[in-house]
Order: structure tokens, then sequence, then C-alpha cells
């Protein structure tokens, strides 16, 4: 048998729903597949930009959007494996493949023959007869054509396609030195007096990672961030609090082969060059060219609405806390590390509302059901397990997807627990796009994936989560629905192939069905009794949604603002992050004891991909989106109301990136959104009265 056809890479999947064989899969087979799918996309490119008729939408654009099937499909997996259940020999491959992908995407966008057929379509595309979606495609091809160097002269795009390479390779470097620092770390708890304050649930998953880790005699605090948030704001060690926020904060900045800052330094120099390439004089400015806010003052004009009332709301937040302390006759200074833990006794204390008499109501399996019905209430569709399926890791769940009338549409796969094989954060990704562009016609379904990392309960006992882990639960099913509901035609505009500043409205949306009391009721019912969560108890958590709320925004908006800053230098030569960073807080007023969401030389948002490059403001821009938008629900009188939920479906979860992101919430809302109600649910501005 040769070499191809016992790679299990390059046989039919002939497995339920077509997912990859994981169990036949081996590190060593992901190289070869990769070079003959490479290989054979440019054979296609080729074939297509050397067609002897002349260039129409069919021949050029829509089969440039069928090719590299075969490439597709291995990307789908390899990525989701590299992030979810990775291993050193993963690793490896990842490395060697990042340049010869990104020389790939090179020789791709900038195929003088096939961007010539484009780009004399995008010419006359007026006198086209193009549907709508049809010309959104051309639009969006041509478009990736142009930002990837297609129109640079011939010497530059050599130089380009250089940097692009260089890129790869340090992007996926950070990542992995940011997993590598995560998966190295423990804090080892033993005895009483340094799991003081911690209440069962902690100490139960911190045993579970002491299990993990072959040490059956303690607990152990990862650096998990459903480990190291609950831990920074139950314990009652101020020391031990120190040393874990300090190992949390300083990921990527050890001297030795996992120090992020000498490669986050480069990738900001090459960025810069990227940017001058296309004639901007930042690379804030070429990233926000293709976005809603469309420039770096938009963007600096949204966050400077949120960011002196969000100092203000935590400047009377830390008077608060420190009055507390002072009650207890405590004249501590309240640092970083000290801030969750002053601010949970003060919310017990203000709204006797005790975190670990809320989780026994929030176990985990409830809240994906919860999440399911929402998605059946709003969309018609059901999602039901497959527990004789096996996948990459025995903790993930299958599902099938089916439409009202029971007929398939996709399959989700459901991947929740924090594991050292596994990166930091929560996500959504696909291993198959939906797609009715097929050669020889049909659909293509979707297969989509949600990873969160929840810290997994004992054995034995179910896994509790925290209001924000549902939260999070919640946000990432959201952008699971966007990939599952999508129904269009072309693969380059399914799902959550949007705009960047619009990626975030499903999924930040979506988050308001947790906040229904009647959704709470319903689903949020205590783990051994089985009872619904008290009135009293969704009374008390109501109204303590605002609290501590200042002191969130400020993280949030300086982490957005650093990365607008770091992002909109034009010196040649990238800044040293850690002293930048120092800097730029001095600058902007960063009030004392409260810490960022992300410090640069682990900002995997920023500099893991370019993905959030220049765009972490992109959660407060969907924030104004999706609080306006759940207004319509409001106004319906029905979070429900069947009306409003077509709309929703169709122009939101549905359209993809077929439609321009405005057109499609105006379409959705009736008009544009207003600022308003998000100010109000961050609690930056009154109620009306």
């Amino acid at each position: 048998m040769s070499r191809a056809t016992s790679n299990p890479l390059l046989q039919p999947w002939n497995t339920p729903y077509g997912l990859p064989p994981f169990a036949e899969i081996e590190p060593a087979h992901f190289k070869p597949a990769f070079e003959r799918a490479l290989n054979d996309q440019l054979a296609e490119i080729d074939a297509i930009a050397k067609a002897s008729d002349a260039p129409s939408f069919d021949n050029a654009v829509a089969a440039f959007d069928r090719s590299g099937r075969l490439l597709a499909r291995l990307e789908g997996l390899f990525y989701n494996l590299t992030s979810s259940e990775t291993s050193p020999a993963l690793q490896a491959v990842e490395l060697e493949l990042a340049p010869l992908m990104a020389a790939h995407s090179s020789a791709v966008y900038m195929h003088a023959g096939l961007f010539k057929r484009i780009d004399a379509l995008h010419v006359q595309r007026e006198a086209l007869d193009l549907s709508g979606e049809q010309r959104r495609l051309l639009e969006r091809v041509h478009l990736d054509f142009v930002r990837a160097g297609a129109k640079l002269p011939a010497s530059a795009q050599a130089r380009y396609a250089q940097v692009m390479e260089r890129l790869a390779e340090l992007t996926t470097r950070f990542a992995q030195n940011v997993l590598a620092d995560e998966s190295a770390y423990r804090l080892v708890l033993r005895g009483e007096s340094d799991l003081a304050g911690l209440p069962d649930f902690v100490r139960a998953a911190a045993r579970q990672a002491a299990l993990d880790r072959g040490m059956p005699d303690a607990f152990v605090i990862t650096l998990s961030r459903s480990h190291i948030v609950p831990f920074l704001s139950f314990s009652e060690r101020r020391d031990l609090r120190e040393q874990a926020y300090k190992a949390w904060t300083t990921r990527g900045e050890h001297a030795g082969e996992h120090d992020n800052r000498a490669v986050a330094r480069e990738i900001l120099t090459l960025r810069h060059e990227q940017a001058r390439a296309h004639g901007h004089a930042s690379y804030a400015d070429y990233a926000l060219a293709d976005t809603m806010a469309g420039r770096a003052a938009a963007v600096t004009e949204l966050l400077a609405q949120v960011w002196e009332p969000a100092k203000a709301r935590a400047a009377q937040e830390r008077e608060a806390l420190q009055a507390l302390l002072r009650s207890h006759g405590d004249d501590m200074q309240i640092e970083a590390w000290d801030w969750r833990y002053v601010a949970e006794k003060l919310r017990q204390q203000r709204f006797e509302l005790d975190e670990a008499a809320l989780k026994p109501y929030f176990p985990l399996s409830s809240m994906v059901e919860a999440a399911f019905d929402c998605a059946d209430r709003l969309f018609g569709v059901s999602f039901v397990e497959q527990p004789g399926i096996k996948v990459y890791h025995a903790d993930v769940k299958v599902y099938e997807v089916r439409a009202a009338d029971g007929s398939p549409i996709g399959v989700f796969l459901h991947d929740n627990f924090a594991r050292p094989s596994k990166r930091s954060g929560a996500w959504m990704s696909s291993y198959r796009l939906q797609t009715r562009n097929v050669a020889g016609g049909g659909d293509v379904t979707p297969v989509v994936v949600n990873n969160n990392n929840f810290a997994k309960g004992a054995p034995g006992e179910p896994t509790l989560l925290s209001y924000d882990d549902a939260s999070t639960l919640f946000h990432e099913f959201g952008h699971g629905l966007h990939g599952l509901l999508s129904s269009v035609t072309y693969e380059r505009l399914s799902g959550t192939n949007v705009l960047r500043d619009f990626v975030e409205l499903p999924s930040q949306l979506f988050e308001h069905w947790l906040d229904e009391p009647a959704v709470l009721k319903r689903h949020a019912r205590h783990y051994k009794t089985g009872e619904p969560i008290p009135d009293e108890l969704l009374q008390r958590l109501k109204a303590a949604r605002r609290f501590n709320q200042g002191y969130e925004t400020v993280r949030y908006a300086a982490s957005a603002l650093l990365d607008m800053a770091v992002h909109s230098l034009t010196a040649a030569e990238g800044p040293d992050v850690s002293d930048f960073e120092a800097g730029e807080l001095e600058r902007i007023g960063m009030p004392a004891g409260i810490g960022i969401n992300h410090r640069l030389p682990h900002f995997q948002h920023l500099f893991s991909g370019s993905s959030y490059a220049a765009g972490y403001y992109v959660y407060l821009w969907a924030e104004v989106l999706d609080a306006d938008g759940f207004e319509a629900f409001v106004e319906a009188g029905d979070p429900f109301d069947a009306a409003v939920a077509q709309r929703l479906r169709r122009f939101i979860y549905s359209s993809g990136n077929s439609l321009e992101p405005s057109q499609a919430y105006r379409a959705f809302r009736g008009r544009e959104p207003t600022v308003d109600p998000m100010l109000r649910q961050r609690g930056l501005v009154d109620e009306p009265s």
C-alpha cells in the first residue's frame, strides 16, 4: 500500500456525519497530507486562471470559492486539534507548517492570472446580472486579494510573502509559549491553612486538578480562568493570592525559551511593514479599513464613551471596598490580587449573594440544556446527543442538530473542560462550513465545536458553574448557532466569516436569554434536590448584576485601548511590549490595584493570529448592537416573540456575510442601533425614570 493510500487524511471519511477518523490519525500524517492538498489547490487555481472562456462569475469567482476542498477539510481538523488537544508532536508539525501555509496563501492571492479574471469582473460588476449574494461574494473575494497584496508590484510581493511567512511562524510560537507557561504552572495547596476561605466547589476543582496531575494528596490551582478567578475571590491567604495573580499575569514574560516579549516585538515590526506596503501609516489603519468601524477615530470615540465613566465608577467601588476593610479595622491598601477577594465580601454583605450558595443551581448539564432549549424556542432547532460517536477526547459530546421538521442541519461538538493539552479561554470553531456551492450539486452541512475551560467537578460529582461561567457557555453557544444556522450559497460568506466587529453580535446577544427569569426558573435547579432557584435568590442575582462593573469595564477598556495604541504606532520598529504597556497605561490614567484583562506578553487575541489585532474593541462595538438588539424582544413583550426571532434568524444568525453588516442589522431591527442600552447595561448611566 502506498504512503498516500495508507494516510487516513487522504481517504474518504466514511464515518458518521463525515467526521474525521480521529482514532486512525497520527501527527506524522499531517505534513504529507497538507503537501498534497496545497498542490491540489494550486492546480485548481491554475486551471481557473488559464480557462479559455471569458471570465464569468461562475467560472472564476464561484469556482474559486469551490477550490481547495481537501485543504479546507485538513485545516478544519488540524487547527482544532492544535487548539483543543495538542501534543509536542502536533506542535512540531504546527511550527513546520506555519510558513508553508502562509506561502501557499500568498501564492493563491498573488496569482496574477486568477486575480486578472476576478479584477475584470469587479470592474464591470455593475453591468453583470448578479444576485445580491453573488455581488457580495465578488466584492469580498476581490477585497481579499487586494488586502493580501494582489495589486503590489512583483518585487514588493516577494517581500510581502516573506513577511507573512515569518508572521505565521511568530504567531504560532506566541500561542505555544503561552500554553507552555499555563501547562507548567501549579500552585500546590496542602493542609487547611493553604485552603483557608475556599468553598467546597473550589476545593473540589483543585482536588480534581491534582488527581489529573498525579498528586492524590494535594490540591492544585492552575492558570485556567475557572481556577484562578475563584481562588482570587475566596482565598484568605493574601500571600498565595499574590503568588497566583503574578503567575497569571506574567505568562509569556519569563526569560527563557517561552519568553514572548521579543516575539511580540517582531510581530509588531512586521505588521507595520505589512501596513506600509498597503499605503497605511499604521497597522491599526490597515486592520480597521475592513471593519464596521472603518477607522481608528470611530473606535477611540466608542472607547472614550466608557473609559472615563468606568474609571469614575471604579473609584467609587474602590472606596466602598476600602470602607469595608476599615469597618473591620483593616487599613490594607487594595492591590490587584485583593480586589476580587474584598469585592466578594462586599457582594455577600450588600446582596446576601454567596457564590457557594448560587453554584448548586448551575450544574453544567442543566445550563447546556438551557442553551439548547432557548435555541429550540427561538429557532426551532434541537440537539440530539450521539453517545456512540467518539471523537478526539472522551470529554467531548457530539450532537446531531435538527430543524423543526426533524431534518439534520449540522453537527455540534461540545468540549467543556480544561486540560493541559488545551489552550486557555473559550472559543467556537468549525470543522466544516455550510455551503451550497458544491461541484455536482448538493449541500454541505456545518460541523461546529464550542470549547470552554471549566474546572471539572470531583469524580462522581457534577461540574458546577458560576453565573459568569454560564454566561460564557451561552456566549460561545451563540457563536455556535451562528455557524450552525448559516444558510448561504458560498462558503466564503458562510457562518462566522463576517466582519470582526459584527462576529460578536450573535454570541453576546444570546447571553441575554440567560438573564431571563423564565429561563432560570425552568433550568437553574439545585443539582441535589431539583428545586428551582428561589425567587429571592433570583432577585438578589438581578440586583447584583451591575456590581463591580466599573472594575470589569476598566479591565476590558484598558486592554482595548492598549491594543489600539500599540497597533497605531508609526515607528518602523516595534517596541518592548512590557515597557510600552507600562507607559501607555500610565498615560491613560489606569487606576491602581485593578489590572487589565490581558497583558501584552500573553495577549493571544492580538498575537496568536491577526483576527483581533487592533480589534479587541469589537466586544464593546458588538455590545452596542446586542444591547440595542435585545430591546426588540423587550418592546415585543416576550423574550421568545416569534416574529422578532424569525427576523433575528434570517438577518443575523443565518445570513453570514451575504449582507453588509449594517444592512443586516437594520433589516432585523428596523433602524440604526443606539449606544444608550449598552451604557445602561454596564451601569455607566442611570436608567430612565
